[in-house]
């Protein structure tokens, strides 16, 4: 009688979909799936799906690492680590996380070094990149490009990019050069520590993007060359930027520039309550606030908050300064 209560109990519970460990790996949505390997990674990323956490063990993790799959804004895929989670390519070349089209994607704690370009994000909105760590990169440490908008990078440490030394090492690019059809707008930027040795501009936000905010963060200058323009922290060829209450210290010339190298971009940033330190800065201009293209139809505003210590003065002659 026991025996067949309890196969009746089995039947009930495997009818009403209770108890069947395979239906549960077979519908990944809002399940963790834990990884401890290179090959176990690769696996999850191929096959996440909305919802998912994919949780990596402390380690190293060499290999190629792309998630293509996107999640949802009510279901994010979350791929998360302590920094002691390290993601790194054998060759030293190639992107050492490539969010390819991997929208409302979290990314979160883990460490990223050893590529050329650290974390990409590629057409792909809405990702967050939380608390990461990427150093040791030829180029950018972290990049949205291909029209990857509203994405974020927060409370993360950039450092230690460009390491050939080429001026080609920003710590966070966005958009794409001599182009205005990458629209990789609306990208937030804040509290973050970059430095040292970011071997550009710590934060470079190309024309053709809009929208953004670079807000809270530490910038270190150590790393500028003067090669290929890289000589401010932070040098916006965007529209509609928000700059505003960031601290940074060594430069070869400027704190903030911004340029038109196309009609109509470089317009409409508001900086306020930044904190500039200029001391050592050998460059022809050396202000906090290098405006190059002010006009009427391309207005700037510098808000009466920022300070500056060193250099010439807060901001190049002919721009106000007002109470924002």
């Amino acid at each position: 009688m026991t025996t067949r209560l309890t196969t009746l109990a089995a039947l009930t519970a495997l009818t009403l979909g209770c108890a069947a460990p395979a239906a549960v790996a077979t519908s990944p949505a809002g399940t963790v799936v834990k990884v401890s390997t290179a090959k176990q990674l690769q696996a999850a990323l191929a096959a996440a799906a909305p919802g998912q956490t994919i949780q990596l063990a402390d380690g190293t993790y060499s290999g190629s690492f792309t998630a293509t799959t996107p999640g949802t804004a009510a279901a994010r895929i979350t791929l998360t680590g302590s920094p002691k989670a390290v993601l790194t390519t054998p060759t030293g070349g190639g992107y050492g996380l490539h969010l390819d089209g991997a929208s409302h994607w979290t990314v979160h704690g883990l460490t990223v070094t050893g590529a050329q370009k650290g974390i990409m994000a590629d057409a792909a909105d809405y990702v967050v990149l939380d608390g990461v760590t990427v150093h040791h990169t030829t180029m950018e440490g972290v990049h949205f490009r291909n029209s990857s908008a509203h994405g974020t990078l927060r409370d993360s440490h950039i450092h230690d990019t460009g390491l050939n030394r080429d001026g080609l090492g920003e710590g966070v690019y966005v958009g794409t050069a001599n182009t205005l059809t990458d629209h990789s707008d609306y990208v937030q930027i804040t509290g973050n520590t970059f430095g040292p040795g970011i071997g550009a501009e710590n934060v470079d936000l190309k024309e053709g993007t809009r929208g953004g905010v670079v807000s809270g963060n530490t910038f270190d200058g150590d790393g500028l060359t003067g090669r290929n323009y890289d000589d401010s922290w932070v040098d916006v060829k965007g529209n509609g930027y928000t700059v505003e209450n960031n601290t940074g210290r060594r430069t070869t010339d400027d704190g903030y520039q911004t340029h038109s190298v196309q009609p109509g971009w470089g317009c409409g940033t508001v900086f306020r309550g930044n904190r500039s330190d200029l001391t050592g800065a050998t460059g022809p201009d050396r202000y906090a606030i290098d405006v190059t293209n002010y006009s009427a139809s391309c207005p700037v505003t510098i808000g009466a908050g920022n300070t500056v210590t060193g250099g010439r003065g807060l901001v190049n002659p002919g721009v106000p300064v007002g109470a924002r």
